[in-house]
């Protein structure tokens, strides 16, 4: 019997999609399965024919397209060359995860399943739709599919006879072992251990940019309720290039308070080392973290403990509570019939992890280490649209980012990570570099530029047509059109003078709606 029998693949960058398919991985050792889960894109697709049983777990975007993390995937299942007979050893299963308010209600989902038929491999149920309009959202449907599945794989996948079952309340393996240096490495070494050699290609999430920040300038008035940044960063010497309509991923950091509290509540050393090894052949670790790496390294730049935490969170740390109250209530936050409940506490209010872990101190105190990366995701990256154009100005990149603040009730404002780290940010008081790098936005503009192009962007949206129009006018177009709309001309009124220098020189027609400034509400139509 082959030590890893499951196989797990997601196509979405949801929560959702991550809870569910950690949901799985956990099941799965629960019941003594091997599992493996991976983002589509980043499992060699071949492999594919070689694979026994896989469950596939995929949001749709759009109108009924892929998200980006399956789409060379899904180029690849769809090619028309493949053979009928491709997957007629894969038993398979495929979890939608969409919203019945658009047409293309799990469209990826639906078509995949039968693209999965028609390339020979055998279902081992319907495919599940979950959906986000649901009063419980998409566990409503989620829960039940997943007690069929588990019933289908134990059926044509039998357990060896020497195999029980773990009881749910028994803790089930971690996916690591932290083990801690007893002496405390070189300054540098976690550096070198990333990038002590010379990048492949251009910045990627494994190897990003450390760009440095040239201007972090507010652009909102000083009575306006929004904090929205105008940043810039220096590409020299990067190597990246980006065209109107593309996007910038940034990797933010968790503010120092926040990681002081959270090593307090779990007992850790900041300072302390640690190297990282999977207990599983075969098992990854997660491609950015250095070796050997330090508490503090992990928790501000990898452990995503300002994230809301969804279910698996809370059955996970279930399993590793050994108080009773917190346990009990654990329990209920965890089970399908709490869904309710879990949603007022936590999603309702966007109460954070460390929030949560500070509400049950007992728990937070006893979790072992190793279990930190099965029980806090990792910080995902943020996309922005590029504000500007290389043409316009050459090695310097910049973007418009509104500071996410607000309210709930809560007694602590609700803070974006992203964004109020950047906002934290003063190239000032000295040199600050920042993680990046560039990809393929979904907003194209034409190839020819004497095409006119109409272009709509109120808010902070208009920011990527910025870049467009900066790109045309470069390029000599001046058929360009504008559509722009905000509160108040006084305050928020995003590259005002620009837009006029352009119009005065014929390259723009410049139309405005400004909601605020009359007595009555006006709604641009």
């Amino acid at each position: 019997m082959p030590n890893t029998r499951l196989l797990v693949l997601f196509g979405s960058q949801t929560g959702t999609a991550q809870d569910v398919s950690e949901r799985l991985s956990r099941e799965a050792r629960r019941r003594e399965l091997g599992c493996r889960v991976q983002a589509l894109d980043s499992y060699p697709v071949v492999n594919l024919i070689n694979e026994p049983l896989v469950i596939f777990v995929c949001a749709t975007t759009g109108q009924g397209e892929p998200p980006d993390n399956m789409k060379n995937f899904w180029r690849f299942i769809f090619r028309r060359n493949l053979p009928s007979t491709s997957l007629c050893q894969m038993d398979f299963a495929v979890l939608g995860l969409g919203d019945s308010s658009y047409a293309k209600f799990n469209f990826v989902a639906k078509k995949l399943h039968r693209r999965l038929l028609q390339l020979g491999g055998s279902a081992l149920l319907p495919v599940c739709l979950g959906d986000d309009q649901h009063d419980l959202g998409p566990d409503a449907t989620i829960d039940p599919w997943l007690l069929d599945l588990w019933e289908k794989v134990l059926g044509p996948h039998p357990l060896p006879l020497d195999l029980g079952l773990t009881p749910p309340s028994v803790r089930w393996p971690s996916k690591f072992t932290l083990k801690f240096l007893q002496e405390v490495p070189s300054a540098c070494s976690e550096e070198l251990s990333v990038a002590g050699t010379e990048p492949q290609g251009p910045p990627s999430e494994l190897q990003p940019f450390l760009a440095p920040m040239v201007t972090n300038q507010r652009v909102t008035g000083p009575s306006h309720f929004q904090d929205v940044r105008l940043i810039e960063f220096d590409l020299t010497g990067s190597g990246l290039s980006f065209v109107a309509g593309d996007v910038v991923l940034i990797q933010p950091e968790n503010t120092a308070s926040h990681v002081q509290q959270f090593c307090q509540a779990l007992g850790l050393d900041p300072d302390q080392h640690f190297t990282l090894q999977p207990r599983e052949p075969g098992v990854p670790c997660p491609a950015r973290l250095p070796q050997p790496c330090s508490v503090q390294r992990l928790v501000s730049q990898y452990l995503d403990i300002a994230s809301v935490p969804r279910r698996s969170f809370f059955e996970l740390l279930a399993c590793l509570s050994c108080h009773e109250l917190e346990r009990e209530k654990l329990l209920e936050f965890s089970s399908a019939q709490g869904q309710e409940e879990l949603c007022e506490y936590c999603t309702r209010p966007r109460r954070t992890v460390l929030e949560v872990l500070c509400d049950f101190p007992h728990t937070a105190g006893a979790i072992p280490p190793d279990y930190l990366l099965d029980l806090i995701p990792l910080i995902r990256p943020r996309a922005f649209s590029i504000a500007s154009s290389l043409l316009a100005h050459p090695s310097r990149l910049q973007i418009l980012v509104a500071v996410v603040r607000y309210q709930t009730r809560l007694k602590e404002p609700r803070r974006g990570l992203c964004s109020n780290w950047l906002a934290s940010l003063d190239p000032g008081q000295g040199p600050v570099r920042v993680p990046l790098w560039v990809r393929s936005g979904g907003l194209t503009f034409p190839k020819t530029p004497d095409t006119p192009v109409i272009m709509v962007g109120p808010g902070t949206g208009v920011a990527p047509f910025r870049a467009a129009i900066q790109e045309r006018v470069a390029q000599g177009e001046t058929e360009n059109v504008l559509f722009f709309g905000c509160r108040q001309r006084g305050q928020d009124f995003y590259w005002e003078a620009e837009w006029k220098e352009l119009q005065t020189r014929g390259c723009l027609t410049l139309v405005t709606a400004f909601s605020r400034e009359q007595q009555r509400q006006v709604h641009a139509s």
